[in-house]
């Protein structure tokens, strides 16, 4: 039986299992991808310590501490639920060949991440970094003086304008919704301040009542091409970054728990979750920001709370 398993190897989960191993724990790391969505980032300039670095890298570095301490990694792995039994868990999963395996543990960190809503475009995922982005705090600044489309309608969409509008040339903000009082002027999930402040700026232009159809591209975006609704016309603009912003999807579907409305494992400030021994941390839980460093804090209490629950622990 090991003391702890850690679901995922992104930020939290890394951190998680540092901290774990130098407590000396018998740990085992569970990850479907390794490195998670930091590894898919573009430029990254907000990690403390290192002025710039890249996804990629900082996603390999988060790994190779872990693998210092000679923590066993099953990679390519998916949990599909987590079972409690007694004072113990099962954890059931299929590896990367398909087999089903379980593994039983005292405690457990589920540190899976998020996954962005795509638009369901043909060859969206392909231009991803390559002038379609999902996270504009990470990506926005590549974008400097160039003309950007911000898609969404909600406080991420709007904070991702007003980001881009000190950032880009030009901010086209493409919205589902009309311009009208019952859809509070085209942003019905959005907090007025953020709508008011939006429509005041000179370099952002709202398209309301537009559904994309097409992302423009030659090897890299160019442009994207919508549904004017209220025309009922097939429109085009040129653009070489698209920021999507039409929510994120935690990978919470395994575990049966106290989840929010949308699907966020809820921790205390502690990372507990509803049941005893199963810890959470990072993107996956409802914490209000989703960025690397909170989720690498995240995994370091999940650790403490798991070592501090293990010190406890009887047969």
């Amino acid at each position: 039986m090991f003391d702890l398993i850690i679901i995922g190897a992104s930020a939290a989960g890394s951190s998680a299992a540092v901290y774990a191993a130098r407590r000396n724990l018998n740990l085992m790391v569970i990850a479907k991808d390794l490195g998670g969505e930091v590894s898919l980032s573009g430029v990254v300039n907000n990690w403390p310590g290192q002025i710039e670095t890249d996804g990629f890298k900082l996603s390999q570095d988060f790994i190779n501490h872990v693998k210092s301490y000679n923590v066993p990694i099953e990679s390519g792995a998916e949990v599909t639920k987590i079972i409690t039994e007694k004072n113990y868990h099962l954890v059931y999963l299929k590896d990367s060949s398909g087999q089903e395996k379980n593994y039983q543990t005292k405690t457990v960190i589920i540190a899976s991440g998020i996954h962005p809503r795509l638009l369901g475009l043909p060859g969206e995922e392909e231009l991803r970094g390559k002038g379609v982005t999902y996270c504009t705090v990470c990506d926005g600044p590549l974008y400097r003086n160039k003309i950007t489309a911000t898609i969404g309608a909600g406080n991420a969409a709007l904070e991702s304008a007003l980001m881009m509008s000190g950032i880009a040339k030009k901010v086209y903000l493409i919205t589902k919704y009309p311009n009208d009082a019952e859809d509070l002027g085209g942003f019905p999930k959005g907090e007025t301040i953020l709508v008011e402040k939006v429509k005041s700026l000179p370099n952002i232009e709202i398209i309301y009542n537009a559904e994309s159809k097409e992302i423009i591209a030659d090897k890299v975006v160019a442009g994207l091409k919508y549904l004017d609704k209220t025309a009922n016309q097939l429109k085009e603009i040129a653009v070489q970054g698209i920021m999507v912003h039409v929510g994120m999807v935690p990978n919470s579907k395994f575990v049966e728990l106290q989840k929010d409305k949308l699907g966020q494992i809820e921790i205390d400030q502690k990372c507990h979750t509803s049941i005893p021994g199963i810890f959470a941390a990072g993107d996956v839980t409802n914490i209000p920001y989703k960025q690397i460093v909170i989720a690498a804090g995240q995994g370091v209490t999940a650790a403490l709370s798991a070592i501090e629950y293990l010190n406890k622990w009887k047969e």
